[in-house]
């Protein structure tokens, strides 16, 4: 499918009318899960696992380094052979494809498992941010030689030498450098302390990463001395099989719960409460405050959206939940005022640029907007219904977050709709039943 033309059906539909749906599990736990999983002690089994490409990149990374998994999508259940953090193979070539999780938290692990590996990844992984964490590894005393830019795959790398010790990492590209080694920095002779610097405002995925290691048995110490923030991995500490459930993916009912907004009826996705452990439950309740009445029920939270779809427009931080910007942004090109994002720099760095994607397509829509370095304000407007092809840039979350707007505006065509498969390869589907069903 190369394009998607989205159906609008506001005003055609019965606000009485709820959009029930199932997500699929949380991209973000089942690559931590697996990850876990393979260094540990026995065998897991992880229920409710996503099965999108980057779940499958890891699957295919720890394949390649001797963990054996066996996989069955019927039933959403994944069981790991774990090798309590002994990795059978100490030297291979490993390919993370598109997966950010995969290639950050792959890296540390090889790079904590005294071997020699060479790592490579797709065009698109290529162009996105690993210095920080190579950097920090090569003061460790991992030996890294890259093939092509200096900072970014593809590279070669030894670990043979590393016993451990302290290391400072900024978090303020992005926080699964900080996951990455702290999940696996106990495999280190001398167990690892980690000193955070530049950091980001909160830090909800590194909180997740700790809930899960936990959840497997593995202490993490965190330590704050006078405002600088430490973890603490001990070595000869290790990680012992379990069965384990994983979330719906939140970052996934964001979407179902926007429409609920943008067409102001309702919505409900199966399993989602407000104690999840996922950060972008914050987004769920941020949209109270653009007119949504929130309840939780016993089969998953429900939105109400506002009334008639009219709403004001609002200023908020997204910075601990980043994911759902262009959420908000789709959002608020029907709002009554404008809407300001702020503190969403480092979404520039993901797998498209963001922030400038967000400008570049709303204004195709005849949407004004100002763009910052880290911020975005988004003027709503009138907007015909000529037939407008979005760009997705291999990206997404600008798939499916634009694949909103076209619920109300006439006319959107999402080009490359597959790139939703990287998380939510099941999305447009899902949409066309919606689509269908509310506007009987």
């Amino acid at each position: 499918m190369d394009k998607y033309k989205i159906k609008s059906i506001f005003k055609k539909i019965n606000n009485d009318h709820i959009i029930k749906v199932k997500v699929p599990g949380s991209k973000s736990i089942t690559n931590r899960a697996l990850l876990i999983a393979a260094l540990a002690k026995g065998e897991s089994r992880l229920k409710g696992a996503l099965f999108s490409n980057d779940a499958k990149n890891m699957i295919a990374c720890l394949n390649t380094l001797g963990i054996k998994i066996d996989v069955n999508e019927e039933d959403e259940l994944i069981t790991v052979h774990g090798c309590g953090g002994m990795l059978p193979v100490k030297n291979a070539n490993i390919n993370v494809g598109s997966a950010g999780t995969a290639a950050r938290f792959i890296t540390a692990m090889l790079a904590f498992s005294s071997g020699v590996y060479h790592l490579d990844a797709s065009e698109q992984m290529k162009k996105r941010p690993m210095k920080p964490l190579l950097d920090a590894l090569i003061n460790l005393g991992v030996i890294i030689s890259y093939d092509e830019k200096e900072g970014h795959f593809p590279f070669a790398l030894d670990s043979r030498e590393v016993k451990g010790g302290k290391i400072s990492l900024s978090t303020a590209i992005s926080s699964q450098f900080l996951s990455a080694v702290i999940m696996t920095g106990f495999l280190l002779e001398n167990g690892l302390r980690v000193d955070i610097s530049g950091g980001r405002e909160s830090l909800p995925y590194v909180d997740m990463t700790v809930k899960v290691m936990e959840d497997f048995g593995l202490t993490v110490n965190k330590v704050d001395e006078d405002g600088l923030i430490s973890y603490i991995l001990k070595e000869g500490n290790s990680y012992e099989a379990r069965e384990y459930d994983i979330e719906p993916d939140v970052s996934a009912a964001c979407y179902f719960y926007a429409m609920a907004e943008i067409l102001g009826c309702k919505a409900q996705v199966q399993g989602v409460y407000l104690d999840s452990i996922q950060g972008d439950i914050e987004f769920v309740k941020l949209l109270t405050k653009m007119g949504a009445v929130l309840s939780e029920e016993k089969d998953g939270i429900i939105i109400q959206g506002a009334i008639n779809g009219e709403y004001e427009g609002i200023e908020a931080n997204l910075n601990s939940f980043s994911d759902q910007a262009l959420t908000l942004a789709a959002i608020s090109v029907f709002a009554k005022t404008p809407t300001k994002i702020t503190g969403v720099a480092h979404i520039r760095l993901q797998e498209s640029d963001r922030l400038l994607a967000m400008k570049k397509e709303l204004e195709k829509l005849g949407i004004r907007t100002e763009m910052g370095e880290g911020e975005i304000t988004i003027f709503p407007n009138s907007m015909d219904g000529a037939d407008v092809e979005i760009e997705t840039y291999e990206d997404h979350r600008v798939a499916m977050a634009f694949s909103l707007i076209g619920l109300r505006r006439n006319g959107i065509v999402i080009e490359n709709p597959e790139c939703s498969a990287k998380t939510f390869k099941d999305y447009f589907q899902i949409l066309d039943g919606i689509t269908s069903i509310l506007s009987l």
